[in-house]
């Protein structure tokens, strides 16, 4: 063996090896128990990043080390690569979306080889091509055979920039996520699937994911939103009622007004002759969209004049169109009490309505003023007639019993969860397959005729979808009477792409989505990889696909995903300077030369810094730069660093190591350059190491074996748990017995335990050493085998004390007797050099730990 690893000739090398002898590959035929080790797949922006590194990193340990102990593994990698980035792109560059994803594809996938990470690249998807997306369709039609898709006209996000339709969690402050647009709301025609009918499902289905975050599980069980309330109905001044539901009902004393959304029929028949409503309707569909801005922005309202009669009081209530309710929740009308719900007493105060207590922690609390803010908290009934002085549960069954007796309402469980709009105004995404005849209405494609594949020749000179003004392709014939009809120009959220890509990496025939045979053997996911933040939406609908797809008897399982895990990002300082402002910029913002004096704070990158000593300095100017706190990786913040550059200077293994390296892979990881480099000389170490490694060696050293045995079953454990940062500490340690041991066999033998303890962690390390060996590829080792015996200690180092004061330790046999310690401590060379010949006064034994003798 040479005197230095050399990472780039040995990276290249042996990833050619791998894939000439396809060492990846998962077979479905395998007699071997099976691992299904996944990691979200990513989009194809162009560049992976480090947080991809690290979260391939972590699969990638799982998947080697599951071949190592015999399984046959499917560890497969594809292309979220649908989406409006595409069509970003091809309106600002003017670029086909379709070649701007294939050339990010091929660039991401040629970064992905460097850092050899084992992927069976023959199950490679990518969500744009028809290959996918037919039998994406093919789905889709199915579930809309068994009810579960449906068309309605709904009140959707609209980007008026991107002319497309946005979830509620693509509005932020009120503007589009890319456009930075003011987000209207619209009425348009949409597609739904029925998430709502598996709520239940979705929420009991948590229970049995013991495997998964308990912070996951509870943002999903939030999301869901289960409610037990009452949905009663207010008798309104002008003849009509109006239906209200409540999770409170043992607060209905303390109504003081009613709500309605500001889509709401009652809102909408004041607005027909109410000029001043409709301006404030209109007011509100320019404002936020997502539950979390309701709570938020300021609440408005518009009387409406009308008044709604207390069910139990008798006394009329103003109702109110309001900004903060939502029409797709409940009723879309609430009974409002401001001393209990934090938004009602904002609206309440803003607009001088009653505010009353009706709970309280005591009955003497009853007349307590409310400090400024609602009180939400439990407590007993207070100013609240027949159920004054029951706990809350006891009045809310009160109740609801009263108004299920009088016919004026009934209890109710509700649900946060809204059906999945899934139109989307755009052409970059799976075609929805059904066509609109004004003879026969809206009618499936066959599926003999799917794909329903996208036109290359489009236009995005204009916003807007390019579907929907395409000359051609949105004309076909009806499939039922064959008249001249109109193709759905919507195409499918994205999300529904990776609703079900981990099904089609597990089986892909050409004629159907998958075999359902392959998937109960595949399925589910033994361990799933992924960021936090796609704990509620991805995992939910995936969750829920998978439930609808095994309810219409596709598939049987029902839980996609068995195990998961969700990595910390990684993080970097940032680095700024203050610079003086360019013309332009004094123009624009109307500065004369002495108020703009360094006024422009600019960030730089880790390539144009340099240290020197404590200071950090720009390369260019030599200016002094200012460092910031450490924090997620940002292109806008300037603190990425790039994976090529670290992979050319130091090598795929330094870089994998340091995504293992000292941070649990639940938390964050800070970069560093100091890092990287330490790691980088812990491979050449390695190297070194190995090379001493010595088959004809002879002698036993018990001590060795035992410690590399019990590295063995310990890092055995750390990988099954993820807790990688553990498994690298036990290989720095056994790395050093190692090295200070004296050659014998047993220290050849652990060297070679060490070499394949690695070697899911540095593979193209361990292979480049594991060559000398001549035993064929360390990709196909098995995982070194443990003597049991060898785990337990059966030598203990106890302490020799003399009046106390430490003077020496001596290795014994583990549990050895009081007699025979007391004798081996008072034979002890440096004991006897203090007693002098003296006869010990007393001694003290405390089995396996120390002996003191008294002098």
């Amino acid at each position: 063996m040479s005197d230095r690893f050399d990472p780039a000739r040995a990276d290249i090398r042996w990833q050619a090896a791998w894939d000439e002898a396809q060492c990846f590959r998962a077979d479905d035929n395998s007699p071997k128990p099976r691992s299904y080790v996944l990691e979200m797949f990513p989009y194809p922006s162009g560049r992976i990043h480090i947080g991809h590194v690290r979260n391939y990193t972590m699969g990638d340990v799982l998947a080697r080390y599951k071949r190592m102990r015999g399984h046959e593994v499917l560890h497969p990698m594809g292309w979220d690569a649908f989406g409006m980035p595409a069509e970003n792109a091809a309106m600002g560059k003017g670029v086909h979306p379709g070649g701007w994803t294939r050339e990010n594809i091929a660039n991401m996938k040629a970064q992905l080889k460097r850092l050899g990470f084992a992927l069976d690249w023959s199950r490679e998807i990518a969500t744009c091509e028809p290959e996918y997306y037919g039998h994406e369709q093919a789905l889709f039609l199915d579930l809309y055979e068994h009810g579960l898709v449906y068309r309605k006209e709904s009140a959707v996000n609209w980007d008026p920039v991107d002319q497309t339709v946005l979830a509620n969690e693509q509005v932020i402050d009120g503007r589009g996520w890319r456009s930075g647009a003011l987000v209207e709301r619209r009425k348009l025609s949409q597609w739904f699937l029925k998430i709502t009918d598996f709520a239940d499902e979705l929420l009991e289905g948590l229970g049995s994911l013991d495997k998964w975050p308990e912070k996951v599980r509870t943002m999903q069980e939030n999301w869901i939103g289960k409610s037990q309330g009452m949905q009663f109905r207010f008798d309104l001044s002008n003849g009509e009622q109006l239906e209200v539901y409540t999770t409170r009902p043992d607060t209905i004393f303390g109504a003081s007004f009613v709500a309605v959304a500001a889509d709401h029929p009652v809102a909408q028949s004041v607005a027909m002759t109410n000029c001043d409503a409709a301006k404030f309707i209109d007011l509100c569909k320019q404002g936020g969209t997502t539950a979390a801005e309701l709570e938020t922005a300021e609440k408005l309202g518009f009387d409406t004049g009308i008044g709604a009669k207390h069910p139990i009081t008798g006394e009329y209530l103003p109702v109110f169109i309001a900004n903060f309710v939502l029409m797709d929740y409940g009723t879309g009308a609430i009974m409002a009490v401001p001393g209990h719900d934090q938004r009602d007493f904002e609206f309440a105060t803003k607009y001088g309505l009653p505010i009353s207590r009706v709970i309280a922690a005591s009955a003497d609390e009853a007349g307590k003023p409310f400090d400024g803010e609602a009180e939400a908290g439990d407590g007993i009934c207070v100013n609240s007639g027949f159920i004054d002085g029951m706990p809350v549960a006891e009045g809310k069954a009160a109740v609801i019993a009263r108004a299920e007796a009088e016919g004026w309402g009934e209890g109710k469980t509700v649900w946060r969860l809204r059906d999945w709009g899934v139109s989307r105004q755009r052409y970059w995404g799976t075609p929805i397959p059904f066509i609109h005849c004004e003879v026969c209405g809206v009618v499936p494609v066959p599926k003999k005729s799917l794909p329903v594949t996208l036109p290359e020749d489009v236009d995005f000179s204009v916003p807007g979808n390019p579907l929907a003004r395409h000359p051609t392709w949105k004309h076909a014939d009806c499939p039922q009477c064959g008249k001249p009809a109109r193709r759905e120009t919507d195409t499918l959220d994205t999300f529904v792409d990776s609703s079900w890509y981990f099904l089609r990496f597990a089986s892909q025939p050409d004629d159907k989505p998958f075999d359902p045979a392959q998937i109960a053997k595949w399925l589910p996911v033994e361990q799933y990889i992924g960021g936090i933040e796609h704990a509620i939406l991805h995992l939910l609908y995936a969750r829920f696909w998978t439930r609808a797809l095994a309810r219409i008897g596709k598939i049987e399982v029902k839980e996609p995903f068995g195990s998961l895990f969700t990595q910390g990002m990684v993080t970097h300082e940032t680095y700024t300077i203050n610079r003086p402002p360019t013309e332009e910029e004094k123009r624009v913002f109307g500065w004369t030369d002495e108020a703009a004096h360094e006024s422009i704070t600019q960030y730089l990158s880790p390539n144009e810094i340099e240290r020197r000593g404590e200071q950090v300095f720009e390369k260019a100017t030599g200016r002094p730069v200012k460092v910031g706190r450490v924090i997620k990786m940002s292109k806008s913040k300037k603190n990425v660093v790039d994976p090529d550059e670290i992979v050319a200077t130091y090598g795929a293994d330094a870089i994998r190591w340091f995504m293992l390296s000292d941070s649990p892979p639940e938390r964050d990881l800070p970069w560093s350059e100091a890092g990287i480099e330490g790691c980088a000389r812990f491979v050449q170490r390695l190297w070194r190491l190995f090379g001493q490694f010595d088959a004809s060696a002879e002698g036993e050293d018990k001590a060795v074996d035992r410690k590399a045995h019990q590295t063995v079953a310990a890092v055995a454990e750390d990988i099954e748990s993820l807790g990688f940062n553990k498994a690298v500490a036990r290989i720095y340690e056994l790395a050093g017995v190692i090295e200070k041991a004296a050659p014998s066999a047993s220290r050849s033998e652990a060297i070679r335990k060490l070499l394949l303890l690695v070697s899911p962690m540095m593979p193209h390390l361990a292979e480049e050493a594991y060559a000398t060996f001549g035993e064929g590829l360390v990709a196909n080792a098995m995982w070194p085998e443990v003597d049991p015996s060898l785990l337990v200690e059966d030598e203990v180092t106890i302490a020799i004390q003399v009046n106390g004061k430490l003077r020496d330790t001596e290795v014994v046999a583990k549990g050895l007797d009081k007699g025979s310690l007391e004798a081996v401590a008072v034979a002890n060379a440096k004991v006897q050099a203090i007693l002098s010949g003296a006869t010990p006064k007393k001694v003290i034994v405390v089995p396996d730990r120390l002996v003191n003798i008294v002098a």
